[in-house]
């Protein structure tokens, strides 16, 4: 769910992918904390399916190597992931996977 919320923008930990991901796994049955989405990302960026950015409305965007640390929340949401061309692929090949209908009703009951 982690490479799903990256893979069409760049986004922020604690904006878009954490009450995103909460929300669909809460639907589930499952509570979801940062540090799961902290630990998916380092996963995701290890294995060449994401990467991780910093960006801000003054400075270019700029790569960063492996994955930041991300202990707390940010105050000025400078560090964002998207995935890579790898991931996205990944992404792309198979979707049986997702647990949700086209309506965003879970398949389990």
């Amino acid at each position: 769910m982690v490479l799903n919320e990256i893979s069409d923008d760049y986004e922020n930990i604690d904006q878009i992918i954490l009450p995103n991901v909460a929300k669909e796994c809460a639907k589930l049955g499952f509570v979801v904390e940062r540090a799961h989405i902290v630990n998916a990302l380092a996963e995701l960026i290890e294995g060449g399916l994401a990467k991780a950015y910093l960006l801000s409305s003054m400075e270019p965007v700029e790569e960063l190597q492996g994955m930041p640390i991300m202990d707390a929340v940010e105050q000025h949401f400078k560090t964002y992931f998207f995935v890579t061309p790898r991931g996205l692929e990944f992404h792309l090949s198979d979707n049986t996977w997702w647990p949700f209908d086209g309506a965003g009703n879970s398949h389990h009951p």
